[in-house]
């Protein structure tokens, strides 16, 4: 951060407002007058402004570059000012003149223009004027706001919007055509709101306020705002000062232990975006949503996709600046990737233009270099995935004696000569009025195509059918690869099989003795698996009600958690406890008539893995459809480690990934109807209870995007991502399962309100659609989903 100029007045200016572009900035002087610097050549003699005969309270620039726009308003003129006129007439030494548009408007708070440079919107005490910027003319006033206004900024997609912010702690939506109020906030905190900025690209709208709370909230064409996400100054940096701290960092900690153990307020005295996203990002989720954001004590680089704190720039860590505490702030895009800041003292009568060089910000955010899903390398000679199973080879008893007599013909049966059957009477004759068999056409509907996914299909929304099931919790879901099966793990300790059309009667598994808590199919689908919490795991076939293998309790110490095939069905993989196990398998369903009850099936410890801090493993996720090296493993001490099964260690760890434990794990597998971009396989999400869904990177071991507007407070509501990879589902405990869409934090649809807790949702891999699981016992299809909730015991 570069202090490029530093002027000092003769008054305090700390909450007035100052004009800042990429080409000027302007500073009040002796109350009445303006200096205009150069922001290229500060050392250049600024361009005096007079005209005003009271103190100027507020001043902004135009949105346009050609002309250069500055309006200045004071409690007697409000006065429009072209800069490079002004700037020709003083070379030609005449007086520098204005437009003057409004009179005697009162104290003016806080002025805007619109994208077009037409139209100012004057904010003075509980009222908005909308002012020509041509000439003298008042458009309209507009009044509704209870406190003093505090900004006010007009809609960059529709000139006709203005959204005004007021010490009453709301904001209002305006509609400039009809002079009436669109849409009226909540009051959203104990203290005035103070700044707003609204984004063109998502379309959203940031509110701060002077306690350092954030809001953003989305802005629809039907002007009905939705939460977003919110944030909090104070709780983002004490979350980006325990991720900075480290061994290395002692000394300095304990010489800012006095600093640090004062807490100081954290207004929201100004928001701009800034232009900051990593070439490492995929298309999917990038997006320029970095948020610079001016308070009392230094500048909060805020990432807005995942509610995370990037840098904070303090002013107690340049002692060369000319300012120790802000009062305001203006902010403006600068040259060469840079934000231009021009800031007034709190305390002294100091006004700074600061430069803040994006590209620095960009090499802190990009970090060390991270994973990928795909093998990069051949696997060593002592990697685990090496393991091989030794089958059993069957010893068939020799037989005794010599040889027995053979037959004299190759077959069993001979054909009969004939000699004793009546003579043919008819001749051939040729069959005319053959009629085509109708169940060829049939046999060719049923024939299994591999159709591709449609990539370009909308989110679902429209319900399909729901079917109650049990009287018992839907615990987990999942279909088949081909999409033409579920399976249900239920909370009576039984499996149901379905049909994906979850048409006729399933077929039912039981044996566990406590609630399934996970289900995996094979990538053959010739078999899956399921993982009660009686500590047992068990392998499935078709051809049989009894499973194939049965791994019991008293191999495990503690219940089995998010059991899978892994590396093509060549291993199982599970966890128990603090304990990773990586098995190898050999699925046997032939029986002995006389030993029927004993296993053929064959089951060997390949090798087994501990976390690093020995705590359980509460999820864990691989994927199966290709090779991948990579298994991603949750604790409950909120961490995320990074397996490389090749090498067989932690390759590395996420601290503090949630606010709580991680309970749901999945990873962009797409499926075998789509393809989509090699880098959106190494997306991942990760849900915990009041933390939200988060979208992590694995290359670069970052969140790229949160997603929290689904309610989450005690149940374990799972997430999926679409085949397609456009869409996130998330169940959720108001009864509702919502869609998202993976670049936008904001839901594109909330799925039919249900009757309980949508625990479990999971997309159909061959087609668009969802199915949705709830915490008793109810299966739903939509459009393209399966959810599964809890519905009441008299059913849906």
């Amino acid at each position: 951060m570069i202090e490029k100029l530093s002027l000092t007045c003769d008054r305090l200016l700390s909450h007035r407002q100052l004009a800042c572009c990429h080409t000027f900035c302007g500073i009040p002087l002796h109350g009445k007058d303006m200096l205009i610097y150069n922001n290229m050549d500060t050392e250049q003699k600024p361009l005096l402004l007079t005209g005003h005969h009271g103190e100027i309270s507020a001043m902004t620039f135009g949105k346009g570059s050609s002309p250069v726009l500055l309006c200045s308003a004071s409690a007697d003129y409000i006065i429009v000012w072209d800069i490079e006129l002004c700037q020709k007439r003083t070379q030609e030494g005449k007086i520098a003149a204005g437009t003057v548009i409004g009179t005697l408007l009162g104290e003016v708070s806080h002025l805007s223009f619109c994208f077009s440079d037409e139209r100012v919107a004057v904010c003075s005490g509980v009222n908005i004027y909308i002012l020509n910027s041509k000439r003298h003319e008042v458009i309209s006033t507009l009044t509704g706001h209870l406190g003093i206004l505090t900004s006010s900024e007009f809609c960059p997609w529709n000139t006709d919007i203005l959204i005004t912010t007021s010490e009453d702690r709301t904001f209002k939506v305006w509609d400039l055509k009809t002079e009436a109020v669109c849409y009226q906030s909540f009051v959203l905190s104990a203290s005035p709101l103070l700044s707003m900025l609204v984004l063109e690209e998502n379309r959203h709208l940031v509110t701060g306020s002077a306690d350092g709370q954030v809001w953003c909230f989305s802005l629809p064409d039907d002007h009905k705002c939705q939460l977003v996400t919110k944030m909090d100054l104070q709780k983002m940096e004490k979350r980006y000062q325990m991720h900075q701290e480290t061994v290395g960092h002692q000394a300095e900690s304990a010489e800012q232990s006095t600093v640090d153990k004062v807490e100081t307020s954290k207004p929201v005295l100004k928001m701009a975006l800034c232009s900051l996203s990593p070439d490492t990002n995929t298309e999917q989720t990038k997006d320029n949503s970095c948020l610079c954001i001016g308070s009392s004590n230094g500048l909060y680089v805020v990432d807005l996709a995942t509610s995370e704190l990037l840098t904070a720039l303090y002013f107690r860590d340049y002692p060369n600046l000319s300012i120790t505490m802000a009062g305001s702030w203006s902010v403006s895009p600068g040259w060469d990737k840079s934000v231009m800041f021009l800031g007034s003292s709190l305390f002294t009568p100091c006004v700074v233009l600061l430069e803040l060089n994006l590209q620095d910000l960009e090499r802190m955010w990009t970090g060390s270099e991270g994973f990928s899903v795909f093998p990069s390398s051949p696997l060593l000679l002592e990697s685990p995935l090496n393991a091989e199973l030794k089958k059993k080879e069957c010893n068939h008893p020799k037989k005794k004696g010599g040889l027995k007599d053979q037959p004299l013909v190759f077959h069993s049966k001979v054909k009969s000569s004939g000699y004793t059957s009546a003579p043919r009477r008819i001749m051939f004759s040729p069959k005319t009025n053959l009629q085509k068999n109708p169940s060829s056409k049939k046999a060719n509907k049923n024939i299994d195509l591999l159709r591709d996914y449609p990539a370009e299909s909308a989110a679902p929304t429209t319900p399909h059918v729901c079917l109650s099931i049990a009287y018992k919790p839907v615990c987990c879901l999942q279909y088949s690869g081909d999409g033409k099966h579920i399976l249900c793990g239920l909370g009576d300790n039984s499996v149901l099989l379905y049909k994906s059309s979850v048409a006729g009667n399933p077929t039912v598994y039981t044996g566990h003795d406590k609630p399934v808590r996970s289900v995996s199919w094979s990538l053959n689908r010739q078999w899956w698996l399921s993982a009660s919490e009686d500590q047992k795991l068990r392998i499935w076939t078709h051809s049989s009600p009894d499973p194939a293998i049965i791994m019991s309790e008293s191999m495990f110490t503690k219940p089995i958690r998010s059991a899978q095939f892994y590396y093509l069905d060549k291993f199982l993989l599970f966890a128990s406890g603090p304990s990773l196990y990586l098995y190898l398998y050999n699925v046997d369903t032939t029986h002995d008539d006389i030993k029927r009850y004993q296993q053929q099936s064959v089951v060997k410890l390949a090798r087994c893995f501990v976390t690093t801090a020995g705590t359980d493993i509460a999820a864990l996720s691989a994927v199966n459809d290709f090779f991948s090296y990579i298994v991603l493993v949750c604790g409950s001490d909120r961490t995320i480690q990074v397996f490389d099964m090749n090498e067989g260690r932690v390759a590395a760890e996420l601290p503090d990934s949630h606010s709580r434990a991680i309970h749901c794990i999945t990873q962009n597998k797409g499926s075998m109807f789509s393809t989509q971009a090699l880098d959106s396989y190494n997306l991942f999400l990760t849900s915990a209870v009041t933390d939200g869904v988060k979208l992590w990177d694995l290359r670069t071991l970052r969140c790229v995007r949160r997603y929290e507007n689904h309610l989450n407070r005690c149940h374990p509501c799972s997430a999926a991502i679409s085949p397609c990879g456009k869409f996130i589902a998330s169940g959720s405990e108001d009864s509702y399962a919502y869609v998202y869409d993976v670049r936008s934090s904001s839901y594109l649809h909330k799925l039919q309100r249900h009757s309980d807790t949508v625990l479990s949702v999971t997309f159909n891999p061959a087609m668009p659609e969802v199915q949705g699981l709830v915490n008793e016992p109810c299966l739903q299809a939509v459009g393209d989903w399966l959810e599964g909730r809890r519905v009441n015991r008299q059913g849906v």
